[in-house]
Parts: C-alpha cells; sequence; structure tokens
C-alpha cells in the first residue's frame, strides 16, 4: 500500500515570501498580482529548487545583467572627479588606507545587508521593513534623499550633455575666448586671454563654463533667475533617456547597463594611455598618489573617507535604496555574497584608474603651460570634469574633438547609470504602495515631475541650490539612515535572526567579520561620525541666505507710522 503522505493535500504556504497566494504561487513581484503554473498544492518532496517557484516574474534576466546595474549604479560621476580631488586634498596617496579601512569595514558591509535585505524580501526600501514596521520611516526617509540627489544629479548630466554637442565644434569653445561670453576687454582678437585685463588670472577654459555654460549669481535674495533654455533643453534629454531606460522595469534597465557598465572602463583605458603617452603624465600621476602621512592623524580625513565610501560606491545612494530595489528582483538563492566583493572591488579600482586618467593629462597641462599642478588641478568637483580637463584635452595636438566627445560621452554614461538606479527606487517605492498603478505611467509622472523639479538648478542660482540641497538633503541623511539601518537590523530585528534568513536564502553561514561590523563597528562608528559631523559643520553662506528668506523683512507688518509702533510695543508686550 502506499504512503498515504504522498497523496496529502498541503495548504497554502508563504514560501513566496510576501506574495499573496490564491490557489497558486504568486509568480509576479509582491503585489503585481500575475499568477504561474505552479499550483500551491506542489508538495515538499518534489521541490528541489525554491527559485523555480519563488522567483517572480520581473527578474533580472541573467546573472551579468544584476552585476552590471549594480556596477553602473555603484560607478558613477564621483568616481571620475570626487575620488580624485577628495584624495588630493586628503594626503594624497595616503589618503587610500583610511578610504580602503572604511570600505572593509562599513561600505561593503552595508552594501552586503542591503542585496540580503532585498534578495530575501522581495521588496522595495520601505515594504523591505515588515521586519520591523516602526523602522519604515528609514524608507521615506531615504526616498527623500533619493528626490534630492537625483534632482540635481540630472542637472550635471545637462552640463555634460552640452559640452559633448560643443566637442563637434572644428574648434573647441573652451580653447578660444570669445569676447561674447568672456568680455570685450579679456580677449584678444586671435582668440587669446589678454594679460593685462585678466587680473584673476583666470583660463579660458574656467571662463567658458562661469560666463557661458553655468553662469552664477553670488546672491540669491533676488531669486534664483531664469532657466537656461539650452541646459533646460539638455535636462530635458537627460530624462528622456532616464524613461527611456525605466519603462520597462528591469526589462529595459538590465540592457542599458550593459552599456552603462562597459562603455565607461573602454573610454577610461583610451583615455590613460593616451595620457601616459603624453609629458608630464607621470608628474601627474605622482603628485596624486605621493602620500602625505601627517593627514592621517587629521580627523578630517577619515571622515572625508567615509563621505567618499558613500558617495562612491553608490553615488551616495548606498542608503538611499536602489541596492534593495534591484536585489529584489533577483532569484531567491542568488549568491549575492560574491556580487557585493566583486562590486566594492569594481568601485575602489574605478576610483584609482579614474584618478591617474585625470592626473596623468593634467600633468601634461602643467607641462604645457608651465602652471604648477596644484593651480591646474584647482577646481573642486564638477569644477574638474568642465574646467581642468577640457583644458587639459584642448591642448592634445592629435584630433582633441574626438578625446572631447569621448570624455563626455563617459560622463553622461555614467550618470545615467546611477541616476537610472536613483529613479528606479523611487519607482519602486510608489508601485509597493499603489499595486493598480501601471509601472509605464509611475515612471513617465516621476520622470516628468524630476526635469521641472530640476530646472531650478540651471538657473543663475543653480549652484547655490545645489549646496544647499545635497547638504541639507543628502549628505546627513545618508550618516542617518545608514546608522539607523543597521542598528534596526542588528539590535531590533536581531543579528542572529538576520544571519539565520541569509543562511537559509544562500545556504552559507555568516561569519564573524559581517556580524562585528553589523552589530558593533558600524553603528557605533556612524553615530560618532554622525556626532563629529554635526559639531563640525561650518556655516553656509547660502543657509544663512535661506534662512533669512524665510523671516519677515524690515517692512512687513502695518503701514502707518503710528500704528506700526503701537504693533511693535503691543508684540513686545503681548
Amino acid at each position: 500500500m502506499s504512503d498515504s503522505s504522498s497523496n496529502k493535500i498541503y495548504p497554502k504556504t508563504d514560501i513566496d515570501h510576501g506574495h499573496e497566494n490564491n490557489g497558486y504561487i504568486n509568480d509576479e513581484r509582491p503585489g503585481e498580482g500575475a499568477k504561474s503554473n505552479y499550483p500551491s498544492t506542489l508538495q515538499p518532496e518534489h521541490i528541489t529548487n525554491y527559485d523555480e517557484i519563488s522567483k517572480p516574474a520581473t527578474v533580472w534576466s541573467s546573472d551579468p545583467t544584476f552585476l552590471l546595474s549594480c556596477i553602473a549604479m555603484s560607478v558613477g560621476l564621483g568616481n571620475v572627479w570626487r575620488f580624485p580631488f577628495t584624495a588630493l586634498s586628503n594626503g594624497g596617496g595616503a589618503f587610500l588606507i583610511p578610504y580602503l579601512i572604511v570600505l572593509i569595514v562599513i561600505g561593503r558591509p552595508i552594501y552586503y545587508l542591503e542585496m540580503c535585505m532585498g534578495q530575501f524580501s522581495r521588496y522595495g526600501q520601505v515594504k523591505v521593513w515588515n521586519m520591523a514596521p516602526l523602522f519604515k520611516g528609514i524608507g521615506y526617509g531615504s526616498m527623500i534623499g533619493t528626490i534630492c540627489v537625483v534632482s540635481y544629479y540630472c542637472s550635471i548630466m545637462a552640463a555634460t550633455v552640452f559640452y559633448f554637442c560643443a566637442s563637434f565644434q572644428k574648434n573647441l569653445p573652451w580653447d578660444y575666448c570669445q569676447k561674447s561670453w568672456a568680455g570685450e576687454l579679456i580677449c584678444n582678437d586671435d582668440g587669446t586671454l589678454n594679460a593685462t585685463y585678466n587680473v584673476k588670472n583666470e583660463t579660458i577654459a574656467s571662463l567658458y563654463y562661469y560666463n557661458e555654460v553655468f553662469p552664477q549669481k553670488d546672491d540669491i535674495s533676488d531669486g534664483l533667475g531664469k532657466p537656461d533654455w539650452r541646459l533646460s533643453l539638455c535636462l530635458l534629454f537627460s530624462w528622456i533617456c532616464i524613461f527611456l531606460s525605466l519603462w520597462k522595469g528591469v526589462k529595459s534597465s538590465g540592457k542599458v547597463a550593459y552599456f552603462t557598465a562597459i562603455f565607461p572602463y573602454v573610454v577610461l583605458i583610451i583615455l590613460l594611455i593616451r595620457g601616459a603617452t603624453l609629458k608630464g603624465a607621470w608628474k601627474g600621476i605622482k603628485y596624486l598618489i605621493e602620500p602625505q602621512w601627517d593627514k592621517l592623524y587629521d580627523p578630517k580625513v577619515w571622515y572625508a573617507a567615509v563621505g567618499q565610501c558613500f558617495f562612491s560606491l553608490s553615488t551616495g545612494k548606498i542608503r538611499f535604496g536602489p541596492i534593495i530595489m534591484f536585489s529584489s528582483y533577483n532569484p531567491f538563492s542568488h549568491n549575492v555574497y560574491r556580487d557585493a566583493w566583486v562590486i566594492s572591488f569594481m568601485d575602489t579600482f574605478t576610483s584609482i584608474l579614474a584618478g591617474c586618467t585625470i592626473f596623468a593629462v593634467l600633468g601634461y597641462l602643467s607641462e604645457e603651460t608651465g602652471r604648477p599642478i596644484s593651480e591646474v588641478a584647482g577646481f573642486a568637483g564638477p569644477g574638474l570634469a568642465f574646467v581642468s580637463y577640457p583644458e587639459a584635452i584642448a591642448q592634445f595636438t592629435f584630433v582633441p574633438q574626438l578625446f572631447a566627445v569621448l570624455f563626455f560621452l563617459m560622463l553622461f554614461t555614467l550618470g545615467i547609470g546611477s541616476a537610472t538606479s536613483l529613479t528606479g527606487g523611487i519607482i519602486t517605492i510608489i508601485c509597493d504602495q499603489f499595486k493598480s498603478f501601471k509601472k509605464w505611467l509611475v515612471t513617465l509622472v516621476v520622470c516628468i515631475v524630476g526635469f521641472f523639479s530640476g530646472l531650478m538648478f540651471v538657473t543663475e542660482g543653480g549652484g547655490a541650490m545645489v549646496g544647499l540641497i545635497d547638504h541639507f538633503g543628502a549628505s546627513f541623511v545618508i550618516y542617518l539612515m545608514a546608522m539607523l539601518e543597521v542598528g534596526a537590523v542588528a539590535w531590533v530585528y536581531g543579528l542572529n535572526s538576520f544571519c539565520k534568513d541569509i543562511e537559509f536564502m544562500l545556504k552559507i553561514k555568516v561569519g564573524w567579520y559581517w556580524k562585528i561590523c553589523w552589530g558593533f563597528l558600524i553603528p557605533v562608528g556612524l553615530f560618532v561620525i554622525f556626532v563629529y559631523a554635526m559639531a563640525t559643520q561650518e556655516r553656509m553662506v547660502y543657509g544663512e541666505k535661506f534662512k533669512e528668506s524665510l523671516l519677515p523683512t524690515k517692512h512687513w507688518g502695518p503701514t502707518d507710522p503710528v500704528l506700526r509702533q503701537e504693533w511693535i510695543e503691543f508684540k513686545k508686550t503681548a
């Protein structure tokens, strides 16, 4: 007689981790409601691979697609201009020591933790907090930070589009002084600078960027000004590209990732080879990597290392949700342990590669112009990408237009990889909360809102707004959200419970390295860093102007002098 247990009908189970089962195992992302051909009456002995019954319909087409998408997300504009300048300002080669320590102790463990959270739960950065519902605010806080970052991030992408189009001209515009944007007196008729009137010792490239491409006002108390129509069109183009990358979800973004993840490396290697053949290249690289050991005793250097780690690993997104979102489209048993190591290595490798590429060319510029490297590399942030490097490319004797096109196309590609992941995180939160919304329509609305909100960054006061939004809407949010996230997982949900979830999912035990980092080093370390940042932060000029704009002016109140005086006295005594 056959074993009666073989004919036993098992009830619906929660094997799909949050999926809603109605007679069939749900084969769609949680909440999207599509049914699969797998009946919920499958018996345990028939289940040999959990991925076959728990895999959502919307998944990465292959393992390399997920890996390349994460690399495209993590390797962004910050690797090209932020890492070289941050390293240069904080000890050169010596900066690599605190950077690598922070990467090993904080960056990589958080990356792995978020990958496991997303893959295990199959949810975005808000619903993943079903593990501890009190902390869902972390997901919403991350979304606010994401909105802040992506709004101004795309304005920087717009500038790369502007330069990309300008690179097709017969003469690169930042190599020829034009009176229309530099001034009548400072330009000679042959396109060179008039040293007599160039009292600030500016370069043509800096005049082009600050006068023609991105003119800025020192005082925004009277308003931001009108958006520049050319940058507005470039911004629109950037958001159209983001929409086309996301409108079909991971099916479209995964295909785009093959280009956005691989192409920048091709260009960086080409530029490095070209730069290495130029006179003065080693001088520039040596200037970058030569260690200043005394800097290791400066707490600001370690704080800068933490900021670079967060900014670089995911362009500030390590706690903004895209990692959780991307991982939620993985098969349940996908090896994210391996991916976390590969991605963090590629991010560091890219930063060093980009630093050598940038400073090899800047060394050549120093050799050609006779100016010290500290002067030619003295532009922080976007200035390094839009002033120093373009000026160096203009000095090339062999087809400088080609290298300019490649460079700015690479920057735009890096931007697309990061911006799509940021925007995708926002879309995932909305679709998780409102399951009846069509994803392509949500994507369209988010991109339209993103474009119009980004217009304020392409005004004459846009630079001030970038500083404000980045400082108050992104920088502190990163540290606070990361600290709360790791603390909630390790101390509220329980470190042992989380490690058991990983063991069940990946069939590997969690080592002491991860446990020590998650349970103690990261929450305590980030708390110390957060307190240090709050205690040592400098007052922002634009921040003070912004606060003043929220207060009533001296003209507020009754216009009649007698009534006004009575009003003032009344408020004092009331």
